[in-house]
C-alpha cells in the first residue's frame, strides 16, 4: 500500500493536513534537538522529508522504512544529501546494533506497525543510554467538539480530498481507520514507561489531533526501577 502511494505521498500529506504537516515536522525536529555529529534514527521515515529536516543540524540521520517504494523515492529526492542514509527496515526487528543512536524518532508511523509495543522495545534497544525518543503521532483531541469534528473530517472530507491528491485514494481509507483505532495520549505514555523510558511526557499539537511524545533511556540499569510516574502532559494546554 505504501509503495503505491509513495510517488505523491508528500503532496497528499500537505493537502490532507491542511498545511499542518510542516508545523508538525518543525515541532518534531525541535523536540529531537539534533546536534552536529549525532547519529539519529528516523523510523517510518517515508520519503525522508522528516530526515532531511533533522539532518540540517549536521547530524547523520538514518531514514528507515518498511516500504522499498518509499525508500526509492526518498533516495531520489535526497540525492546528494550526505547526512541522510536510507535503509529498508522492519520496525519490529531493526537491523542495528544495541545503543547505536543518540536519538530515535518516528512520525505518524508507529500505528502502522503490526506490534507497536515491539517496535518501542526495538527503539529502546538501539538508543544509547541517556539518549532520547520523540514520537509524533495522531491522537485524541481532549475537547469533545473537536473530537466530533475531527471524526467527521476523517469519515467524509478526507476520502474526498484523497481522490484528488493521492495516487491511491483507497489507501487513505486505511489511514482514517488506523487513526480512529489508535490509543490516546495517556496510553502511549504508559507504553513508553513500560518499555523502560523515563522522563516521559507529551505535548498536544493542533488541539490534540496530534501529540508529540518524548522520553529518555536511562543512563544506568538501576534507573529503570519503577518510580512514581510524572505528570502525563508536558504542556497539555499548548497547541499549534
Amino acid at each position: 500500500m505504501f509503495d503505491d502511494v509513495s510517488t505523491h505521498y508528500d503532496r497528499t500529506n500537505n493537502v490532507l493536513s491542511a498545511g499542518n504537516a510542516l508545523l508538525w515536522r518543525v515541532a518534531t525536529t525541535k523536540a529531537v534537538g539534533p546536534r552536529p555529529g549525532e547519529r539519529i534514527l528516523d523510523l517510518a521515515a517515508g520519503t525522508g522529508t522528516s530526515s532531511a529536516s533533522l539532518a540540517k543540524s549536521g547530524a547523520h540521520v538514518v531514514a528507515a522504512d518498511f516500504s522499498p517504494g518509499m525508500i526509492e523515492v526518498g533516495r531520489r529526492q535526497q540525492a546528494g544529501n550526505t547526512n541522510v542514509e536510507f535503509v529498508v527496515a522492519d520496525g519490529m526487528n531493526l537491523p542495528f546494533e544495541a545503543s547505536e543512536f543518540d536519538a530515535v524518532t518516528i512520525s505518524f508511523g508507529l500505528r502502522n506497525i503490526v506490534e507497536p509495543r515491539a517496535a518501542l522495545a526495538e527503539l529502546f534497544r538501539v538508543t544509547k543510554p541517556g539518549g532520547r525518543i520523540v514520537i509524533c503521532e495522531f491522537s485524541t483531541p481532549p475537547l469533545t467538539p473537536i473530537r466530533i469534528g475531527y471524526s467527521a473530517y476523517l469519515q467524509r472530507v478526507m476520502p474526498a480530498l484523497a481522490k484528488v491528491a493521492s495516487s491511491n485514494p483507497a489507501a487513505y481509507t486505511y489511514l482514517a481507520e488506523s487513526i480512529k483505532d489508535w490509543p490516546d495520549q495517556q496510553t502511549l505514555s504508559r507504553w513508553l514507561r513500560e518499555t523502560g523510558f523515563t522522563n516521559v511526557g507529551y505535548r498536544n499539537l493542533t488541539a490534540g489531533i496530534v501529540a508529540l511524545h518524548r522520553g529518555t533511556k536511562p543512563r544506568r540499569i538501576a534507573e529503570t526501577a519503577p518510580a512514581s510516574p510524572p505528570p502525563e502532559s508536558l504542556d497539555a494546554a499548548a497547541t499549534q
